[in-house]
């Protein structure tokens, strides 16, 4: 399983901090953006992930992130020269899928709850078939929305309806087995002439390989496309990790659990940060009991 974050668009509703720098930089609370759904991949299991960004904004990923080997995985980048829609990071990255199941994230899409990781695992773990996740919303006009029969089967998938048929939103969130990419290639533009990822999920659902696992009341899923919800993200960040000491998304404590990096790693990357809370907290994990 390969994973990628795509982490490009104009993000408009952000302007105008978004004419100079990437949404998926921009903090919430105590982090990049992107490093939440990078941390998503990352509790998954997946070590192996592609970055898709625009020309402007890529260069900054790469100095923020490298290669990955501080982690113990593996960053490649490519360039997503205009956004043309979610599903067209496939046909961007298909020589880095190769022939193997994929994982796509969106960059300003933020997961927590508690067995995440299990339930990511457990999802991949499917073969044949593609996993979407849906999430309970007040307003699901913003978003793809699932409907489900009475017995929770799966009826149909719509992209941002004026009458939704549910209220479960489709978190931009999506694992696919290896026809992905044969799926997107013959996807036409659609009226906002984009590829989108609702088609692919609608062919799957016709096969009737397309899975959708429910998160719920124990989950949170924070979109941080607009200023509210990015404020609203980063009053969630700080509220959890004051209660309970530990902080979400910390990239060096997931890839030091899974026994990506090793204890003298990560103090020694700890010792090249400057003083700070974050140095402490990385020196405080080598000797916390899990």
């Amino acid at each position: 399983m390969k994973g990628i974050i795509l982490a490009g668009g104009s993000a408009t509703r952000l302007y105008p901090v978004s004419k100079f720098l990437s949404k998926h930089l921009l903090p919430v609370y105590d982090k990049p953006m992107i490093f939440y759904s990078l941390s998503v991949l990352m509790l998954a299991g997946i070590r192996e992930i592609m970055i898709i960004s625009s020309v402007k904004d890529l260069n900054n990923f790469k100095v923020l992130l490298g290669t990955g080997d501080h982690l113990g995985i593996s960053i490649q980048y490519k360039v997503q020269q205009k956004p043309n829609g979610i599903a067209e990071a496939f046909l961007i990255a298909e020589d880095f899928i190769k022939n193997e199941r994929i994982t796509l994230i969106l960059g300003d899409n933020l997961f927590f709850g508690h067995n995440l990781s299990g339930i990511l695992r457990a999802a991949i773990k499917k073969k044949n078939a593609a996993t979407i996740f849906g999430y309970k919303v007040k307003n699901p006009k913003r978003f793809g929305v699932v409907e489900f029969s009475k017995n929770n089967k799966v009826i149909s998938i719509e992209e941002k309806p004026k009458k939704p048929k549910s209220n479960y939103a489709i978190p931009g969130l999506y694992i696919y087995d290896k026809e992905v990419v044969r799926i997107a290639k013959k996807l036409k533009p659609s009226k906002r002439s984009e590829l989108e990822i609702t088609d692919i999920n609608k062919i799957y659902l016709k096969k009737k390989k397309l899975k959708v696992n429910i998160l719920g009341r124990g989950f949170a899923w924070l979109d941080t496309g607009t200023f509210d919800s990015l404020l609203e993200a980063s009053k969630f960040v700080q509220t959890i990790e004051s209660r309970q000491g530990n902080k979400i998304a910390c990239l060096e404590e997931i890839a030091y659990l899974n026994n990506w990096i090793s204890k003298k790693q990560l103090l020694d990357y700890s010792k090249s940060i400057n003083s700070s809370q974050f140095r402490d907290y990385l020196k405080n994990l080598t000797t916390e009991k899990y």
